[in-house]
């Protein structure tokens, strides 16, 4: 703090006032009493100002205390009449702001009235004497107040010996009466009764009062404090006899035991262990004996010993393999997906005939709602097991797959033996879900702590780094999901089978609505089979113009809506069974969502039809070609990735050099320049498969001849016009036929993918194989040549 000895302020007001205004300064819970020195907080103007003006003209100030605490611009009705005059010792400025008065009491006094239109409080004033009479009875009265001060001083706990020798000394029963009460802790109220009680006989029976109620408080403090610490010392003594006795008893052999921990004794006996967590167990239980239960580890050793007894250690679960029944329960979850359920089939077929056989680790990889879930489910009741999943999508530290070390406060078991320790047995079919959204954090990579959990030749001892024992995964039936089989790190890739799931058509979502998803949703609403009923037309039109996706999650989403529609007329009495039919869509699901744009799109020159890969699913898109007088600027739109704009370069300079054969003016990439465009913008595109579609795109518009409408293609390009193999033949197709293409145009060295296609796609839709460019133009346009119409265009 900095002293300050000069006010900020002043004016001819101030300095104009008579000797017997008094400057006030108003307070909150303080009371002063003459003699006091204390210490006065100023945070409001009007204590500053007049603060400052007593430190400027040498003036005296009044402590008078506010009535109500809570008041911020006491009036004079707000304050007391009596108070205390007081001398300034020093004026304080603490280094935040908040300034300061250290002031010591003088004399009582009592306000008359109150001056106005000052910056500050002022009041006329008169002194209260201090009666100095005495007699036997104030006597008697200062020497009791004397003897209770002296007691309530010994129970302080840091009391200073000067104060006890400074009240010995004091002659004067007023003066005594004034400082015991200043330095009591009672309400302001009291106080300032105190303050105001002139009498020195009635005043040193309220100080009394005061005194001996904060004694007696003080005597109950102290007693409470010795029972408490009588309690403390009799527990440590409790605890050392206890200790001596069980090391007599260890010395004499008669140790008599503790139930909880012979419980745990019992439990490590019925786990049945390998040898090797066993003695690490029976370990641990010797530690725990002898350990204090107030010791910090000896819940840490509790909780490990109860992980350790409730895992399934021998616990395995009959497998009831019967492959017609495993067929039936397949056909009955799931609709279409033969190879699928085929090669599940021959899975199980080795395993009833070679069950200690190192079984192969399963991956289902497939779009978002075409069954990967349910089929792990679907394997689970054929095979009679129990079924725990485990989402990995977003785990980003490897503790969360292998534990945390039980060096850490709050360490637990990672997944893979939380999920054990749930199923109660060690060969239950284990569902690693969304394992391509894997995350990698800096507490390690994840998918590396799954390289041991999924190798078929590892996981009999894999080790968890809460347990430090190895537990034996070898007999737990792994399966795995993903959307996006590139997302998997290779090394884990490579550790599994991958079973890839394609998107349903349209005829078998239709079958999947009818067998599955309408009587789901009848019983997720509370309707019964003959309350509602939706027609197979129905049922088309939501697929064709309401969903466009692989899977059929959405689908259900939509058939879900229809039938809360259907639940609220009933519930309102309105209907009491309702049949709906494709018509009825509109009104309640609103207008189509989807409709097939390929006609619009291609109806002029520089439009091609692609076909395109997403993690969902496959998609067509459009690619639109355009030429502006310029010099031979290419120009990329769409929000292209890099490969994707190598695709679209190649195709210009393929153009260029195939030029005369394809009658195109050379002079007209000099005078031009060609602006390639992918519609949807907002949504990235790479890869190089669209690099026959931007080539006939291309010459589609330099030759003023438009695309055939029924027509999509995939394939990359060379350089020396050949068109090679892509990826995601399957999805790309199936894209295809929802979007109502009829021709596709695929590489030739894609034939090998035909067989993916389900049956029922490949039968509605006509696939041209291209070797090279020439042959995606010969199919792309019509051999007529442009019509007038085209021209005109």
């Amino acid at each position: 703090m900095s002293e300050s000895n000069s006010p900020s302020k002043s004016s001819s007001t101030e300095a104009a006032l008579p000797e017997d205004v008094l400057l006030i300064v108003p307070v909150r819970n303080l009371v002063m009493f003459p003699g006091a020195v204390k210490q006065v907080a100023l945070g409001r103007e009007i204590s500053i100002a007049a603060a400052q003006e007593a430190v400027k003209s040498n003036r005296k100030l009044g402590i008078l205390l506010q009535r109500d605490a809570q008041v911020d611009s006491p009036t004079p009705d707000d304050l007391y009449k009596a108070g205390t005059i007081v001398s300034v010792v020093r004026y304080l400025t603490a280094p935040n702001g908040m300034q300061y008065l250290i002031c010591q009491g003088e004399q009582r006094f009592r306000t008359l009235d109150f001056l106005a239109e000052l910056p500050f409080l002022a009041a006329r004033f008169d002194v209260i004497p201090e009666p100095t009479a005495s007699n036997a009875e104030i006597e008697a009265r200062a020497s009791t107040l004397k003897k209770k001060a002296a007691e309530a001083i010994e129970l302080l706990p840091q009391a200073p010996r000067e104060l006890t020798t400074a009240l010995a000394h004091i002659d004067s029963p007023g003066q005594l009466a004034d400082l015991i009460a200043g330095l009591l802790d009672s309400k302001p109220a009291e106080l300032q009764t105190v303050l105001e009680t002139t009498a020195l006989q009635p005043r040193l029976d309220l100080v009394l009062a005061l005194l001996s109620q904060r004694l007696e408080v003080m005597k109950l403090s102290k007693e409470i404090d010795e029972q408490t610490q009588e309690k403390l010392d009799e527990r440590q003594r409790e605890y050392v006899l206890r200790e001596q006795l069980k090391t007599i008893q260890q010395q004499l052999g008669e140790d008599s035991g503790n139930p909880e921990i012979d419980a745990i004794a019992e439990a490590i006996a019925a786990a049945k262990m390998p040898s090797e967590a066993e003695e690490q167990a029976n370990k641990e239980l010797r530690r725990l004996r002898e350990m204090p239960e107030a010791a910090a580890e000896h819940s840490m050793v509790r909780t490990y010993l109860d992980w350790l007894t409730s895992l399934p250690w021998s616990a395995i679960d009959e497998e009831v393999i019967d492959i017609a029944a495993a067929r039936e329960i397949l056909d009955q979850d799931h609709y279409g997906l033969k190879k699928i359920k085929r090669r599940i089939l021959e899975y199980l077929a080795v395993r009833k005939l070679n069950p200690e056989g190192r079984s192969p680790i399963l991956c289902f990889v497939g779009p978002p709602g075409v069954g990967k879930t349910s089929l792990g489910q679907s394997i689970a009741r054929a095979l009679g097991l129990k079924f725990v999943r485990a989402s990995l999508g977003g785990v980003h530290d490897e503790a969360e797959i292998r534990g945390h070390r039980r060096t850490y406060i709050g360490s637990l078991p990672g997944t893979i033996i939380q999920s054990i320790r749930k199923a109660g047995t060690r060969n239950p079919v284990f569902m690693l879900d969304e394992m391509d959204k894997l995350g990698v954090g800096f507490h390690g990579d994840p998918s590396s702590a799954l390289l041991e959990v999924l190798d078929p030749e590892q996981n009999s001892t894999f080790r968890d780094h809460y347990l430090d024992l190895p537990f034996d995964l070898s007999k737990t039936f792994f399966i795995g999901t993903a959307n996006v089989l590139d997302n998997i790190p290779g090394p884990l890739r490579d550790r599994m089978e991958i079973i890839e799931l394609p998107g349903y058509t349209e005829e078998e979502k239709l079958e999947i609505a009818e067998r599955y998803l309408v009587q789901r949703q009848l019983k997720a609403n509370g309707l019964q089979p003959e309350q509602a009923s939706l027609s197979r037309s129905l049922l088309a039109e939501l697929i064709d113009g309401y969903t466009r996706e692989a899977g059929v999650r959405n689908l259900e989403r939509q058939i879900g809506a229809v039938l809360r529609n259907v639940a609220m007329r009933i519930t309102e009495g309105t209907a009491e069974q309702v049949q709906l039919e494709a018509e009825d869509l509109q009104s309640i699901l609103g207008a189509k969502k989807f409709e097939s744009e390929v006609k619009m799109r291609t109806a002029l020159p520089g439009v091609a039809t692609g076909l395109a890969w997403t993690p969902v699913g496959g998609d067509i898109l459009f690619v639109e070609a355009t030429r502006t007088p310029g010099h031979d600027k290419l120009i990329l739109t769409g929000q292209l990735g890099d490969v994707m704009k190598e695709s679209a370069q190649a195709a210009v300079t393929l153009a260029k050099a195939r030029s005369s054969q394809l009658g195109i003016e050379p002079t007209v990439f000099e005078h031009s320049d060609l602006h390639i465009h992918v519609p949807a913008g907002a949504i990235p595109k790479d890869g190089p498969s669209a690099g026959v579609a931007l080539f006939v795109a291309l010459v589609s518009l330099l030759t003023n001849r438009t695309v055939k409408q029924d027509i999509a293609m995939t394939g990359e390009i060379s350089l020396r016009g050949l068109v090679l193999p892509v990826g995601g033949i399957k999805e790309k197709t199936l894209a295809a036929l929802r979007a109502g293409i009829k021709t596709v145009l695929l590489p030739a060295r894609n034939k090998k993918d035909l067989e993916d296609i389900p049956k029922s796609a490949r039968q509605q839709l006509e696939f041209i194989w291209l070797d090279n460019i020439d042959d995606a133009l010969a199919a792309a346009f019509d051999q007529s040549g442009d019509s007038t119409e085209t021209r005109a265009a």
